[in-house]
């Protein structure tokens, strides 16, 4: 398959390497990042018809500016006067309705995608449907987002190549590995707050 290079794929693929970088080191301004970076991927995943990845977008721009407002105002149990909100772990009861929801939303975009003839759906509603969930994650600033990621990453990578977009799709294999490395990091910021 030849590529051929779209701006809007660079430019959002450094944008999204600044998102990363901050995620990593629990940067708020990564919610910044995160609102310009979405308002051009809604133009680009239209364009390569990922129209699930599309209409991602105007949810993550919600879920930016929730996530800014819990990040700077929001508090958590036993969270201390003055303390930024801390990593903690996903509530177990809220694990089994995520799954639930996740799977109501897959099936119903899959459904959706073929509808309009989508030449990807299971993968492109899959990786929609899961994101609902960690981008939730991440504005509770929740350690086990980084393990939704880590999949939708490694997904998202696969489809991306697929679909003609390779520094997006690179993106996305770089994602995986800082996934990791932040899954680690913010675990250890999450023992480190709890000694305090």
């Amino acid at each position: 398959m030849a590529f051929e290079i779209n701006p809007l794929d660079i430019i959002t693929t450094l944008l999204g390497l600044a998102y990363i970088i901050l995620e990593y080191r629990a940067s708020i301004w990564l919610w910044l990042v995160g609102f310009v970076m979405q308002l051009l991927d809604i133009v680009l995943y239209y364009s390569k018809g990922l129209y699930a990845d599309c209409a991602m977008e105007f949810y993550y721009i919600g879920m930016t500016i929730y996530g800014f407002g819990v990040w700077k105002f929001g508090k958590k149990h036993n969270q201390k006067s003055g303390e930024n909100l801390p990593v903690t772990h996903f509530k177990r009861s809220l694990i089994l309705p995520w799954m639930l929801g996740t799977l109501a939303i897959w099936s119903v975009l899959w459904y959706w995608l073929v509808q309009i003839g989508s030449t990807v759906p299971i993968a492109d509603s899959f990786t929609t449907a899961l994101s609902f969930v960690g981008i939730w994650a991440l504005a509770r600033k929740y350690l086990e987002q980084w393990l939704i990621w880590i999949v939708v990453d490694v997904v998202t990578c696969v489809l991306y190549f697929y679909k003609g977009i390779p520094f997006k799709a690179s993106l996305y294999g770089l994602y995986t590995i800082i996934a990791i490395f932040g899954y680690i990091k913010w675990k250890k910021m999450m023992k480190a707050s709890a000694l305090q």
